[in-house]
């Protein structure tokens, strides 16, 4: 059978067995699990014999990957589409589609405002991309996948499928878990991943053990509260602490990271082996969201301000060193000055070395967008105060480290920099250093020379 070709560069197709001829451009918003799952996106695409392109302009297919945890990157998807649509006039047989956690919401939205988008596909069926897609090709008939699987009883095993031959390289997001159970007033992300479920241990370390393979030194474990993992599998309870052990053991791996554990998930045997397992690095990122047990009671976080406290406490006396940063919401509905003043005394209390920090962002279908919302000039106004109040605890947390030595693990020349090498100590500060571009991938001891709100610039030892 012969090639029917649409036109000259545009895509072509023989049948649902052979390769396509084209280009794919990927646009990613979002957290690491959406960058995690844009390139099981482009697996996807590459398997199908597409390549990649720079430009969406380039490309005969293009896919946004969107995420809905705040208004603004759902508005910067919509403009995204607004661009695409002129591109979509000058060649009408280009492809595109609308993934993640916006598509999953707002399909029919997406859809009604933008009706040359060819297909939108969920969270849980990414896997589905390669026959939308070629469908999109033959039939132009619109799709949609929006499946969430449902968690029957007490053991998962409807876990979205994944590519694992993919290429090798330095740094790694491996996700362990999909899905969240605790339901915070503010969040949607139970409506957009759906329930709890953790992936099969076995499943994980071939992930690993493949990547490992490959040259990755460091993975980074992803789940929503990635410290809840191991209930509802097959193979039994697996607790968190016992699946980093697990990892650690893989040959040619260098580095654990993980994020972001839930607050009250987290136990002592979390702590030992971040304390003696080599492999684990000494950085949590522990979302607070807020320093006021009222504001922290709406927000249906589970935990308490004094309950943090001591997490932080059992944290800092077993590794002294370990690097602590956060994520905080100013402007919840409702939050008063005694409030927001409780949240600027906290950042003061446990001295974080980062924080995310945000104004809150009503998402419709939660409780939190339901309540008197906080006047945005005023919520702007905390934010910027809290900014500025962090800004100075980084730097001071920064300058102490003059003088003291990091393991690097250096990625290669920084972008900002081209004179200098980069990479991240193990508490996860990143530091500057000259040094021969023949040193990427390896580990290499440095001193801190000067500081910076970034990170520190120093020396190698």
């Amino acid at each position: 059978m012969s090639q029917t070709l649409i036109r000259p560069g545009s895509l072509s197709v023989l049948d649902r067995s052979q390769k396509i001829n084209g280009t794919y451009y990927i646009q990613t918003w979002g957290c690491q699990m959406n960058e995690e799952d844009s390139e099981q996106i482009a697996l996807c695409l590459a398997d199908l014999g597409l390549t990649q392109a720079a430009t969406p302009k380039q490309a005969q297919v293009v896919v946004l990957n969107t995420c809905s945890v705040r208004k603004k990157p759902e508005d910067k998807a919509f403009s995204f589409l607004g661009e695409l649509r002129e591109l979509k006039r000058a060649r009408p047989d280009m492809v595109i589609g609308v993934a993640g956690c916006m598509a999953q919401i707002r399909a029919d939205e997406i859809r009604r405002r933008n009706p040359f988008v060819d297909f939108v596909v969920g969270t849980a069926q990414v896997a589905q991309i390669q026959g939308l897609v070629e469908d999109a090709i033959q039939t132009r008939k619109f799709q949609k996948r929006l499946e969430l699987p449902e968690r029957k009883g007490t053991v998962v095993t409807d876990v979205p499928q994944r590519l694992l031959e993919r290429p090798g390289k330095l740094k790694a997001f491996v996700p362990i878990q999909y899905g969240c159970d605790k339901f915070c007033s503010f969040c949607i992300v139970p409506s957009t991943r759906g329930r709890e479920r953790s992936r099969p241990t076995a499943h994980i370390i071939e992930e690993v053990t493949k990547l490992a393979a490959l040259g990755t030194k460091e993975v980074t474990l992803l789940g929503q509260t990635v410290n809840s993992y191991g209930k509802n599998l097959a193979e039994g309870r697996v607790p968190f602490a016992q699946l980093l052990r697990a990892v650690a053991e893989v040959p040619g791996l260098e580095r654990i990271r993980y994020t972001s554990p839930y607050p009250r998930d987290f136990k002592r045997d979390l702590i030992d082996t971040i304390r003696d397992v080599p492999e684990v690095m000494e950085h949590c990122h522990m979302p607070l969201q807020a320093g006021d047990d009222g504001l922290l009671a709406r927000m249906k976080r589970l935990y308490t301000l004094e309950s943090y406290a001591e997490i932080v406490g059992h944290l800092r006396d077993a590794v002294p060193d370990i690097g602590l940063t956060t994520d905080i919401i100013v402007g919840f509905p409702g939050e008063t000055d005694s409030e927001f003043q409780g949240t600027l005394a906290a950042m003061e209390r446990f001295q974080f070395d980062g924080a995310y920090m945000f104004k809150y962002s009503p998402r419709p279908n939660t409780p939190a967008a339901e309540l008197p919302q906080v006047d945005q000039k005023v919520a702007e106004n905390r934010l910027a105060e809290l900014i500025k109040v962090q800004t100075e605890i980084t730097l001071q947390r920064n300058e102490a480290q003059i003088g003291k030595s990091f393991e690097v693990l250096v990625e290669g020349p920084s972008p900002k920099d081209r004179g200098s090498l980069q990479g991240y100590s193990r508490c996860f500060r990143m530091l500057h250093f000259c040094g021969d571009e023949k040193l990427q991938g390896e580990k290499v001891t440095v001193e801190a020379v000067s500081s910076h709100l970034w990170g520190l610039r120093a020396k190698i030892v």
